[in-house]
């Protein structure tokens, strides 16, 4: 985030999210349904699994190195009926549709060099087995928390995720029933000096049934979806609204767009509050750093925003692959912090083992726990019972924070 955030006594920031109806989202779904199959009868199962779709066709393709089957086209099939999307005239039929899946195993190169870190094969004779699991890949990682909401998420992207899970439930439970699957939602917040002060644009856009005019959508989405979610004491006679702006939106999913698993890795994360290392997280089991690393740093920078270390935290972590021990771990606190980052950076290293085969074992990764986190972003979901969103270090981190900060200083 820039100076002027904090600086400025107006300041814009956007964020947008997407419906589970997304061509985008409706891939990143198909490659976590995938996964989870797989880690439900082999949780030591190899995946990397991605999916396209188009007018008509999924596609599946990937690496995957498993003891276990799965039938992969009754597993996009369900997917995508349980979206909704089960006409043709929505964007694509989960029965008529065609599936091809082209899967091959796990490079030996890179199983290898995971099954086996650098650090146990040079010291063979002694290891733990979170020191044998070497990183899937080389790369950085970057977790984010701040006290803007009470799930410690940027108000703007937690916003447009409300509106887009608003906008599906609406859907699916009959109260608009002339709604189809696709959808997209964005929130812009003012500022004032680093704080949310008013809620100044929101756009919505809701894939529709054709015979319905504008003004009644534009009637429907405000009462039903937006004057649900966003709270009244954010918007004001100047808060803006654009619902449909591009006035019909008939032809959707697949058959508007096409759609590839991890594409929306901001809508995944913060929103673009934070910054991103550019792994995308859908279709990859626990081995893979893009995933589990990144969890990783946000369960850090929660806990250290619980903790009232700081009201807003970023932390970078990086692997090189086949290494099992983070190659660096940094912490940006953006002059918000309540003690010296040095502290901050010494309890992070105490009470966090960040190698993959630790964060696999006490996060309990080898779960089919990713489906769900596949739409509506992987952080923040107070709806989701997830191992990365827990606080269970804040009270130490904060017991041992300020007693250090009181010696350093």
């Amino acid at each position: 985030m820039s100076l002027s955030f904090f600086t400025s006594p107006q300041f814009l920031f956007t964020s947008e999210s997407v419906t589970e109806g997304h061509p985008d989202k409706l891939c990143d779904q198909i490659s976590d349904a995938v996964l989870d199959a797989i880690l439900a009868k082999d949780p030591m199962g190899r995946v990397a699994c991605e999916t396209t779709v188009t007018t008509g066709l999924v596609v599946v393709l990937g690496e995957i190195t498993t003891s276990c089957y799965v039938d992969i086209p009754a597993i996009v099939r369900e997917t995508i009926r349980k979206i909704g999307y089960t006409n043709a005239n929505y964007g694509i039929d989960c029965s008529t549709c065609g599936i091809i899946v082209s899967i091959k195993e796990q490079s030996r190169d890179i199983d290898e060099a995971v099954s086996l870190s650098l650090e146990t094969r040079a010291n063979t004779s002694r290891y733990d087995d979170a020191e044998k699991l070497g990183a899937g890949d080389q790369g950085m990682m970057v977790g984010f928390a701040c006290t803007e909401t009470p799930e410690l998420m940027p108000l703007p992207i937690s916003l447009a995720h409300a509106l887009c899970k608003r906008l599906t439930m609406v859907r699916k439970e009959g109260i608009i029933p002339y709604l189809r699957p696709d959808g997209k939602s964005q929130v812009t917040v003012e500022y004032a000096y680093g704080a949310p002060k008013r809620i100044h644009t929101v756009v919505l856009s809701a894939q529709h049934k054709e015979a319905v005019k504008h003004q009644q959508i534009e009637r429907d989405l405000r009462k039903h979806v937006i004057d649900v979610v966003i709270p009244p004491s954010l918007l004001d006679a100047n808060t803006k609204y654009h619902i449909n702006p591009s006035g019909q939106f008939v032809i959707g999913g697949p058959n508007a767009d096409t759609g590839l698993t991890g594409r929306k890795i901001l809508v995944d994360t913060y929103g673009g509050s934070a910054r991103h290392g550019g792994g995308a997280f859908s279709g990859k089991d626990p081995t893979k750093v893009d995933r589990t690393a990144a969890y990783a740093a946000r369960y850090v920078a929660k806990n250290l925003v619980a903790a009232g270390l700081a009201d807003r935290v970023e932390v970078q972590i990086s692997y090189a692959i086949g290494v099992a021990h983070p190659i660096s771990v940094s912490v940006e606190t953006f002059q918000t912090g309540k003690v010296p980052d040095q502290v901050i950076e010494g309890l992070i290293n105490e009470h966090f083992d960040l190698r993959p085969g630790a964060l696999i074992r006490d996060l309990d990764l080898r779960r089919p726990i990713y489906g769900p986190t596949a739409a509506y972003g992987h952080f923040g979901r107070d709806d989701l019972d997830l191992p990365w969103e827990k606080l269970d270090k804040a009270d130490i981190l904060r017991q041992e924070a300020f007693a250090n900060a009181k010696t350093v200083r």
